[in-house]
C-alpha cells in the first residue's frame, strides 16, 4: 500500500470536508467520519467528481465502540494511518455561563474532550505503523462572552493535544502539531456572529491547502 490514508473525524462539512477532499484530489486515500449521511454522500461525489476515492463512515464519534471498531477496521485493511485530523465540533447554542443548557455542554465536553481522549489510544498506532504518521489539532482560540461552552471545551482539547505533541517531541514517527486556522466563512463561524460581513473571511478550502502544505 503506498497509498497514503488519511482520517478524518467530523468530515462532512466545513473545514473537515474541504481537507478531505483537498487530500483526496492528491490522491490520498481519505476515511470520511461524521454523522450525517447525506453530507458525507455529497461529499464523495465531490471528491469522485475529481479523479479522488474515500471510505465513508457515517456514525457518531462519540460511540466509543463504533470508533474502535473503525480502527480496527482500518487496520485490517491499510495497516496504517498517515494523518489524522479531528475536526469534529458540538456547536451550543450561545449562553450566559450561568445559562448553559446541560445536554449541550455535556455533548461539547464530549465530542471536543472526551472523544479526542479516547481516540488518541485508538488512532497513536496506527500513526505510528506509517512511520511517519502527523495528528493535527485543529484550533479555534475563539472565546468571549456567550461562548463559554465552545471555548472551555476548545481550551481542553488544545492543552490534551499539546500535552501529547510534548510527549513525543522526539519520536521520529509520530508527529503531533496544532494547525489554526483563520477566520472562515463556516455555518459554525454563522452562528457564533450572525449578520457579520463574510466577505473578508477565508474560504475553508483555502485554508484545508494552507495546512497540507506544511504537511
Amino acid at each position: 500500500m503506498t497509498q497514503k490514508i488519511a482520517l478524518i473525524t467530523g468530515a462532512s462539512r466545513g473545514f473537515g470536508a474541504a481537507l478531505a477532499e483537498e487530500l483526496a484530489a492528491l490522491n490520498w486515500h481519505v476515511v470520511a467520519v461524521a454523522r450525517t449521511t447525506g453530507a458525507l454522500e455529497e461529499l464523495d461525489d465531490r471528491i469522485q467528481a475529481r479523479g479522488g476515492n474515500a471510505t465513508l463512515a457515517p456514525m457518531d464519534v462519540c460511540n466509543i465502540e463504533a470508533m474502535r471498531h473503525l480502527c480496527r477496521s482500518i487496520y485490517d485493511r491499510w495497516g496504517k494511518v498517515d494523518l489524522w485530523a479531528h475536526t469534529a465540533i458540538h456547536v451550543p447554542p450561545m449562553s450566559p455561563a450561568d445559562h448553559l443548557d446541560a445536554k449541550d455542554w455535556d455533548k461539547t465536553v464530549a465530542t471536543g474532550v472526551t472523544v479526542p481522549g479516547q481516540l488518541i489510544p485508538f488512532v497513536s498506532p496506527l500513526l505510528r505503523a506509517s512511520g511517519a504518521g502527523v495528528a493535527v489539532h485543529v484550533d479555534d482560540p475563539n472565546a468571549g462572552k456567550f461562548l463559554g461552552a465552545y471555548a472551555a471545551a476548545k481550551s481542553a482539547q488544545r492543552t490534551l493535544f499539546a500535552s501529547w505533541a510534548a510527549e513525543n517531541q522526539t519520536i521520529a514517527d509520530l508527529d503531533v502539531r496544532t494547525f489554526t486556522p483563520a477566520p472562515m466563512a463556516t455555518a459554525t463561524r454563522a452562528r457564533f456572529y450572525p449578520g457579520e460581513d463574510r466577505a473578508p473571511l477565508a474560504h475553508p478550502t483555502d485554508e484545508a491547502k494552507r495546512l497540507i502544505s506544511t504537511l
